[in-house]
């Protein structure tokens, strides 16, 4: 068993699970390794998304940690070998890791003390976090933010982002601050009914579901299996988040799947056209809660870089989609559940002002106006806006950014 030393626990984010075996920071539920297919708990075990978060008014953090691998696989570098610092929205420092035990000094910035920085970790390392200590001031874990459960294939993981800080996650976590647990399985992910009941017990204030690219060859599906596959999948997320609001996002683009029937005679623009549909009948149905992005047009092939997978600016382009998505989902929930709080305070107020005036008729003398007062219709509460902006995202999905796999530490104003 890897044990998590507790100093650091505080400062992490994205780890919703204990530590299983020699995995610190397992992405699957580690008591349900028995149900889980091997490729999902393969891709689990990379920590996508799990980061450290703080605020305070020390200009450096001296981070301990240990690293485990130096096998990066398919991504290389870009699977992530730095631990970046991100805060007001731009990267401020990044410095590389070493195999083994190590301890590296990062800078944090010249920000308000009660701005959080993000540090992101060498993801492809499979790091262990064993200390987080300020240099030359204090410092705080971050305030919490709301919980964004993304459950999704490679493309969610991150893959092939030249970092783990340009995955489109990380940078929708970022604009639209999110407390992202990241649920992306490269390889896998299929809308598995374990992963759907991972997600039902995930505490969650917004969740995104998007796969459907690996149920065109890897795991060949039939339109009717894709079909009651995703209808089984939001019937079990369901179960644990019946009013939380769902983003789908259907597949995007591959332009050699699009037309090519797999070996159960479906393409992948039929998968994808089943899978919206799903999604369109649910919400014709009443689930107000649901929300579609039609995958397709979300970028195009110049932004897939190995033909199949996004590069930062394909990242970009998806956050800046989902970003608008989650924001709006969020914005309409809260609207309902304030607008049927406001009623059901009205319905209590005026039932009160009823008994209030049937005692008033009762009693000489009394006032009749009694209900009119207490009975007003409440204002519905005004949803929560959205988090202030950074990164310097505009919505603006053409605006490109370089993309180098390695820098040294230094300041830069890169825009997500």
């Amino acid at each position: 068993m890897t044990p998590r030393p507790e100093q650091p626990e505080p400062f992490l984010r994205g780890a919703p699970y204990p530590a299983y075996g020699d995995v610190p920071y397992p992405r699957a539920n580690p008591t349900d390794t028995a149900r889980l297919p091997a490729d999902i708990w393969h891709a689990s075990v990379v920590p996508a998304g799990v980061r450290i978060e703080l605020v305070g008014d020390s200009n450096e953090v001296d981070i301990g940690y240990r690293t485990t691998t130096g096998n990066l696989g398919y991504r290389g570098d870009s699977a992530g070998i730095t631990f970046s610092v991100w805060r007001a929205g731009r990267q401020v420092c990044e410095e590389e890791a070493m195999l083994g035990e190590g301890m590296v000094r990062l800078t944090i910035g010249p920000a308000a003390a009660d701005k959080p920085a993000t540090i992101y970790l060498p993801e492809g390392m499979h790091p262990l976090i064993q200390s987080v200590m300020p240099v030359d001031g204090d410092i705080a874990p971050a305030p919490r933010q709301p919980r964004w459960v993304a459950y999704g294939d490679s493309v969610t993981q991150g893959w092939i982002a030249s970092s783990p800080a340009q995955a489109w996650t990380a940078i929708t976590a970022r604009k639209a601050g999110l407390d992202l647990v990241n649920l992306g399985y490269a390889g896998s992910a299929r809308g598995e009914i374990v992963s759907a009941e991972h997600v039902a017990g995930l505490e969650a204030d917004i969740i995104s579901v998007a796969y459907g690219a690996n149920c065109w060859a890897r795991t060949p599906h039939s339109i009717g299996m894709i079909t009651e596959g995703l209808r089984g999948f939001l019937d079990m997320v369901r179960t644990g988040h019946a009013e939380t609001p769902i983003v789908v996002m259907s597949p995007i683009l591959r332009p050699d799947a699009e037309e090519t029937s797999n070996r159960l005679g479906a393409s992948l623009s039929a998968l994808r056209a089943a899978m919206e549909s799903v999604v369109r009948e649910r919400i014709e149905g009443g689930d107000a809660d649901l929300v579609l992005i039609e995958g397709l047009g979300v970028l195009t092939a110049e932004h897939l870089d190995d033909g199949i997978h996004p590069g930062d600016e394909g990242h970009k382009r998806i956050a800046a989609t989902v970003v608008k998505a989650l924001t709006a989902a969020r914005k309409a929930s809260g609207a309902r559940a304030g607008a049927a709080g406001g009623a059901a305070s009205g319905a209590r107020a005026g039932a009160a002002g009823g008994a209030s005036e049937r005692t008033a008729r009762s009693r000489p003398g009394s006032r009749s106006d009694t209900s009119a007062k207490t009975g007003m219709r409440p204002q519905p509460a005004r949803a929560a806006s959205g988090p202030d902006a950074d990164d310097g995202a505009g919505s603006d999905p053409g605006a490109s950014a370089p993309s180098p796999r390695r820098r040294a530490a230094a300041e830069r104003t890169a825009a997500d």
